[in-house]
């Protein structure tokens, strides 16, 4: 008779099936002989009601069985798969570790216990038992399978790479190996031999998994096209807000915004409530130059999570980016300041919403006071410096701005607006050679600070991929 014990069904890997039997007819004969004659039939009657089906019914003289004769392979073996049946795995695995101590060489007892030991999330107990099963049959495909299987889980994919290939070798129409193969070769950074996996799936077995995890490996590879048309074939395949958030990514990292921004709309209308996705779309529209819609979603966000100061860094990103035009979130963001007055990145951008945005003559002093505890907390933000140049400079202050503005250049000195401001405030104080340097220096360096808003952009992009 045969019977099969299944893995857990895990995020990365499919799995597979293994074979089972209570042994060979001379082994259960050895075993009985070792027991009085009264027992060797109530075990012999016990295995015909559980042969037929009748588990209720062997059940309770398997247990005064095994428990008796904890050496004996067949009535261990059956009682540990009739708990199988049940569900019940961890109290099977003592009756199918006595039924493998008795039947060292056969190889069905083995792989049961691996298997059962997999069932409780014990991927280690479990290499043993199955290292030997495969010793035993090494042509077993669901034998390898189920030791890559455990080999994967215990963090060694390079030795899972490796049975997982002996198992597609065995069993070539196996698809959910050749996906585990793949995945433990990505998984070592060998990415070129798991291309090579994948491409022996044909097309009409091409599942969402499959092609998600190829779009990875093309990404992994350089082959950026091609992974964005295996993620687009995965959500096709499956539209899940895991696979729609995948592609969103997929444009976000080479910054194709227009894409990015339909994707994220997309999973956001299938999945309202997916941050992540409104992350993603915030994103692209900041990507995009559209900050004043960047700000409002990235708001959207920290009311929905208002302790959040990754959402508040990127709305005061945003904010600061819009310059004066009205975004009506970024008010949302000096609340947000005033909250978190140890955060002097924050209270930097809130102040810049403020100077940047209506009415600013009302609030300086609140802009004075933000900028203030930004630079008591962290002395060394260039950016707090500037703003309180340009506060200084709206107040007509400008031989106080010459020293912050001095400060927030010396903190970064390819800090192309504040040469403009300084050169703005040398002008006012007629002193037109300092002016015309500083003017000089503006030019020079415009590109740099092109390639620095390049870099914070790539900030944002790593922001969304790192934290989700």
């Amino acid at each position: 008779m045969f019977r099969s014990i299944s893995r857990p069904i895990l995020p990365l890997l499919c799995c597979a099936v293994l074979t089972c039997t209570h042994g060979s007819a001379q082994q259960n004969k050895a075993h009985e002989a070792a027991m009085p004659s009264a027992d060797a039939v109530s075990l012999d009657h016990a295995l015909a009601a559980y042969d037929a089906g009748n588990g209720a019914s062997a059940m309770p003289e398997l247990v005064r069985l095994a428990q008796k004769y904890p050496g004996n392979f067949p009535a261990n073996e059956a009682l540990g798969l009739l708990y199988i049946d049940a569900g019940s795995y961890q109290q099977a695995i003592p009756f199918l570790r006595h039924a493998a101590e008795a039947a060292k060489t056969n190889a069905a007892a083995q792989a049961n216990l691996g298997a059962a030991y997999l069932q409780t999330g014990d991927a280690h107990l479990a290499l043993d038992p199955l290292r030997k099963a495969a010793s035993l049959e090494p042509k077993n495909a669901e034998v390898l399978s189920n030791l890559g299987h455990a080999l994967f889980l215990d963090k060694q994919p390079a030795e899972a790479a490796a049975a997982f290939a002996r198992s597609a070798d065995a069993e070539p129409a196996n698809m959910d190996t050749r996906y585990n193969w793949a995945l433990a070769l990505h998984q070592v950074g060998k990415n070129t031999q798991a291309d090579k996996a994948l491409r022996t799936i044909p097309d009409a077995d091409r599942t969402a998994a499959i092609e998600s995890l190829w779009g990875d490996i093309a990404e992994a590879n350089g082959q950026f096209k091609d992974a964005a048309t295996h993620m687009q074939a995965a959500v096709k395949l499956n539209p899940t807000e895991q696979n729609i958030y995948n592609l969103a990514v997929e444009w976000l990292r080479h910054w194709t915004w227009q894409p990015a921004q339909d994707v994220a709309q997309y999973g956001i209308e299938r999945f309202p409530d997916s941050r992540r996705l409104m992350l993603a779309k915030g994103i692209a529209f900041y990507g995009s130059g559209h900050y004043v819609d960047a700000a409002n979603t990235f708001g959207a966000l920290l009311k929905l999570d208002p302790e959040n100061e990754g959402y508040g860094d990127l709305l005061g990103k945003s904010c600061s980016a819009a310059g004066g035009d009205d975004a009506a979130q970024c008010s949302t963001l000096i609340a947000f300041a005033d909250k978190h007055p140890d955060n002097a990145k924050i209270a930097v951008y809130a102040a810049a919403s403020i100077l940047h945005g209506p009415g600013q003559q009302n609030d300086l002093d609140h802009v004075q006071q933000l900028l203030q505890r930004a630079i008591a907390t962290d002395p060394h933000l260039p950016e707090a410096y500037y703003q309180l140049g340009v506060l200084e400079q709206q107040r007509l202050q400008w031989q106080q701005s010459v020293a912050s503005l001095k400060s927030a250049i010396q903190l970064r000195p390819s800090y192309a607006e504040a040469h403009y401001r300084l050169a703005r405030a040398y002008s006012h104080l007629h002193q037109t050679d300092l002016a015309a340097k500083e003017i000089a220096l503006h030019q020079q360096y415009a590109q740099q600070e092109k390639e620095e808003s390049d870099a914070r952009l790539k900030e944002v992009t790593t922001f969304l991929i790192a934290s989700h």
